[in-house]
């Protein structure tokens, strides 16, 4: 029998049936299904409710879009539990099917193995480091990004950006953010950054709006040491895969750097990065 927790958005009308026939499914077939209080108060399952930590399951599955997907992943923070993403969405980039093979695709992956029947595709997580004077360091993790932006609307912030301990520019901006490969098709390039094949491993460093001669972004290897230390007396927010997680404020360092931990999404052909980007951008024939 399989633990398997599903994370829904909370919106979708095509979710409900769905969760409908998934559930059935896995009864079934003896498997356990479950979800976190909030998705199941919001689509009527008290009875799967349960506060178990995402890490006890054996298969996390995500009915959603991409920002369903980056919740799913949060709650796992860095736990080696492969993630079978089902668009209900619009963009999709980081799910596997669709509504129509979702339930095929759940059962493929309980019941196949992995290397033969499906390919576990490991995306680098973002680990973020908070130090404040005098408090103990905060840790999190990310799979798109985080990002060091403004919290008063007409000003911009500094920030001092230092790769390999040492000083690179003072960032005069509305904010900067830091993507990994997987990122790098999410905000970031929102903000004219580089698209980033997600088979590398790196830091993306993008300004947004900036306000200086410099407004480029830097691609920086797995092993390079980048810092930032908000500079000035303006307060910064700082948000992971666009959800606030501190206020920082002048002399905050926060450090980043590819997390030992990875997120594992279940493929059953080899990604397509490419061609999800040409498809996803309807680019020429």
């Amino acid at each position: 029998m399989a633990n398997v927790m599903v994370v829904a958005h909370h919106t979708r009308s095509e979710v409900p049936p769905l969760l409908g026939e998934l559930r059935a499914e896995l009864s079934r077939s003896g498997h356990h299904l479950w979800m976190c209080p909030a998705d199941a108060q919001a689509h009527g399952l008290v009875d799967v409710a349960s506060d178990r930590d995402a890490a006890d399951s054996d298969l996390v599955v995500v009915l959603g879009g991409d920002g369903t997907v980056l919740r799913a992943v949060s709650l796992l923070n860095g736990a080696p539990v492969p993630v079978l993403g089902v668009n209900v969405g619009v963009l999709g980039y980081l799910t596997e099917v669709g509504v129509d093979g979702a339930v095929k695709a759940v059962t493929a992956a309980l019941g196949g193995q992995a290397g033969r029947d499906f390919i576990i595709d490991e995306r680098m997580l973002l680990q973020v480091t908070v130090a404040k004077k005098d408090q103990p360091n905060l840790v999190w993790r990310a799979l798109n990004e985080a990002v060091l932006e403004k919290q008063q609307s007409g000003h911009t912030v500094w920030i001092d950006v230092a790769v390999n301990h040492e000083l690179f520019e003072r960032y005069s901006a509305d904010g900067v953010i830091v993507a990994t490969p997987t990122g790098s098709t999410a905000y970031s390039m929102s903000a004219r950054g580089p698209v980033v094949s997600p088979r590398h491993r790196a830091l993306i460093v993008t300004p947004v709006s900036p306000h200086m001669n410099f407004d480029r972004s830097l691609v920086l290897g797995p092993d390079e040491h980048l810092q930032m230390t908000v500079a000035g007396t303006r307060p910064v927010d700082l948000s992971l895969d666009g959800q606030r997680v501190a206020s920082l404020a002048a002399s905050d360092v926060v450090t980043f750097a590819p997390d030992l931990c990875t997120a594992r999404f279940v493929r059953f052909a080899e990604p397509q990065f490419h061609q999800i980007l040409r498809s996803k951008f309807g680019l020429s024939e």
